[in-house]
């Protein structure tokens, strides 16, 4: 054996285990997500958390942030799991652009969205000023919250549900029209069914984006405040310390939301888009 091979038979008996260097660097990872989680929490310790969430403005955030987010989720469901079902069982013209701007207000900064927003239905906008005259503002109202959470939370329950109904074998629903059930009865006796998990995890994933969405919302209604905007305003006059107890909130929220997607199995199929 030359001097080269038992060199490189050396390293290769004390090279690590791939799987143990990628363990180490998704580790490094880790650490960066949990530290910041671990060291934020670790100043509730003399902050009176109760308290502060008992007061006017903090009761009023999480009042509006409840309010809003569930009924921007619920108009994006009505809305966005039909076009989910287009999309997955159809082909036409014009698909790929559709496609394209269901996904647009996930890159798009929330900042420029709302800016966006704001040129449709601000209030010296045509569409704008005409609510206005019927007495429903779309800007700096529970409305407006409702527009701009929506427009940057929908696309999590088109892209999920979408892949939730890719996933249902189409000879299902072929069956169910030969036995003589029309295409909705189908669609609400196999299709809806067969993807509910992947329905219910967008669902889920677009109440959490809803209810932390500050962007687009500070941009069509800085007032009235949700959590995310009293916090930018808490934390502009008062430090991090200030922020703490409606952080604590969101971050419960959180919680919930990522336990509830693990239960219906609905990370991957976001990935999957």
């Amino acid at each position: 054996m030359s001097l080269v091979d038992a060199t490189r038979s050396v390293m290769n008996s004390r090279r690590l285990p791939p799987l143990l260097v990628f363990g180490l660097l998704g580790g490094i990872l880790l650490v960066y997500f949990a530290l910041p989680f671990a060291v934020f929490l670790g100043r509730t310790g003399s902050i009176p958390v109760v308290e502060t969430l008992l007061e006017t403005s903090s009761t009023t955030a999480v009042r509006n942030s409840l309010l809003t987010a569930p009924a921007a989720t619920a108009v994006a469901t009505a809305f966005g799991v039909p076009l989910a079902y287009v999309l997955a069982r159809k082909t036409f013209p014009g698909k790929r652009l559709i496609e394209a701007l269901v996904v647009l207000p996930l890159v798009v900064p929330p900042v420029v969205g709302g800016a966006m927003l704001l040129s449709v239905m601000g209030r010296f906008t045509p569409i704008g000023a005409a609510a206005a005259r019927v007495g429903v503002p779309l800007t700096g109202s529970l409305l407006g919250v409702v527009l701009a959470q929506m427009f940057v939370a929908a696309p999590f329950v088109v892209i999920t549900a979408r892949a939730g109904f890719g996933a249902v074998d189409e000879r299902l629903e072929q069956a169910s029209r030969s036995l003589g059930y029309g295409p909705i009865a189908t669609f609400r006796h196999v299709s809806l069914p067969l993807a509910s998990r992947a329905i219910v995890a967008g669902i889920v994933l677009t109440f959490a984006r809803a209810m932390g969405e500050f962007g687009a919302t500070m941009m069509v209604a800085y007032n009235p405040r949700t959590m995310p905007t009293r916090i930018w305003v808490d934390f502009i006059s008062g430090g991090i310390d200030a922020i703490v107890p409606l952080a604590l909130a969101l971050l419960a929220v959180t919680l919930v939301v990522v336990v509830t997607v693990q239960q219906f199995a609905g990370v991957p199929t976001v990935v999957e888009r």
